[in-house]
């Protein structure tokens, strides 16, 4: 039948090499990226463990990143990879990854299902030697791919989201995800609702009474011109929105927060600097409404099923877009985006972002805003 999902038992008799899930007792899922890509496996965790129950689910992530993950009800470890181990000299760098390694060869791991092309995801590999490993087949040299038992296609062209490609991985060992199993999952956790709850009681907010609006992005040629945010908020406030701005505490940052500010006709309130990554979740919860740019903050609200307005420049919508929310992606028709370059001709200012009209990022807003109340 049109629409009906197929029986994944189907695709199980087409794929000779598919895994033997009841053998399988400890899995290793490896994600050493940035914070939006390790929140974008987050689905990985939940299929494995909707798939294969009875096995324990570990993940390996730069510890950075690991709020993205901690708090997961999948997970049963979570290691990490501090990058400040590098400061501590030869020798202490070679005592922490010794330990990393002891802990995880304990675990006698059956699957490592490997996310990126990182190398050390093929060291481990070998040095572990899991019965099955799984990565992508990407132009990585033989060296790299042969570590593997198995090895997922790619669609080139950043046609596919990132979160599709994630679970290709496991697709290529015969575990075939249901839609319903495919959403983001992220706990902010107690200690952070808590002290999100109290700072929205010290600025008179009530949840879901607001919209979250996070300006910026690590890389700052995501963003949009101060001059039109500031266009945008005095038009939210003036249809009577109450809005906070929220950013990471970078100077860069914090520098674009003062700056749009500094031109609202009318002050609204910020938690810019403020706070932690769980303590950004807690808040983007509360929201009726996230706006943003493409950046981690926007798969937080994706995860949270928190309605989002984003913009996008010169980055694809398509494998980096809001997953399975409701929400609006705003581009300029323009024949040379997504170029994935840093600003036109390397300038760090992308024009791409500033065609977009306050006008229309308004509309848009009201519009969603309409039909999640509908």
């Amino acid at each position: 039948m049109p629409g009906r999902t197929p029986d994944p038992a189907f695709f199980f008799s087409m794929l000779k090499d598919a895994i033997d899930l009841s053998a399988v007792r400890r899995v290793l899922v490896i994600k050493l990226r940035h914070h939006g890509d390790v929140l974008l496996s987050s689905p990985v965790l939940s299929v494995l463990k909707n798939h294969a129950p009875h096995a324990e689910i570990d993940a390996l992530v730069y510890h950075d990143t690991r709020d993205m993950l901690s708090g997961h009800p999948a997970l049963s470890q979570l290691y990490t990879i501090d990058r400040q181990w590098k400061k501590l000299g030869p020798y202490g760098q070679f005592v922490a990854e010794w330990q990393l390694f002891l802990a995880l060869k304990d675990r006698q791991y059956d699957l490592i299902v490997h996310l990126t092309n990182h190398k050390r995801g093929a060291w481990l590999v070998r040095l572990l030697q899991p019965r099955w490993s799984v990565v992508a087949a990407g132009n990585y040299g033989k060296w790299f791919l042969n570590s593997f038992t198995h090895r997922h296609a790619l669609v080139p062209g950043g046609r596919r989201h990132t979160v599709e490609v994630h679970l290709d991985a496991l697709r290529r060992l015969g575990i075939q995800p249901g839609t319903h199993e495919r959403k983001l999952t992220l706990i902010p956790g107690e200690r952070a609702e808590a002290q999100v709850h109290d700072k929205l009681a010290q600025l008179g907010l009530a949840a879901g009474g607001f919209i979250l609006i996070h300006p910026t992005s690590r890389w700052m040629f995501k963003t949009w011109p101060v001059s039109q945010m500031a266009l945008l908020i005095d038009q939210l406030t003036a249809a009577g929105h109450q809005v906070v701005l929220t950013s990471a505490p970078d100077k860069e940052e914090l520098a674009m927060l003062e700056q749009i500010q500094g031109l609202l006709k009318r002050p609204v309130s910020s938690l810019a600097g403020q706070l932690s990554l769980k303590e950004l979740a807690a808040l983007i919860a509360r929201a009726k409404l996230f706006l943003g740019m493409d950046s981690v903050p926007m798969h937080m609200a994706a995860a949270l099923q928190v309605p989002t307005v984003v913009l996008f420049g010169p980055t694809f919508n398509n494998e980096w877009g809001p997953w399975q929310v409701r929400s609006r992606v705003m581009a300029a028709e323009m024949s040379c985006r997504p170029c994935g370059r840093d600003g036109c001709g390397g300038s760090k200012v992308s024009e791409c972002l500033s065609m977009i009209l306050p006008d229309q990022v308004f509309a848009e807003i009201e519009s969603l805003l309409q039909e999640v109340s509908a």
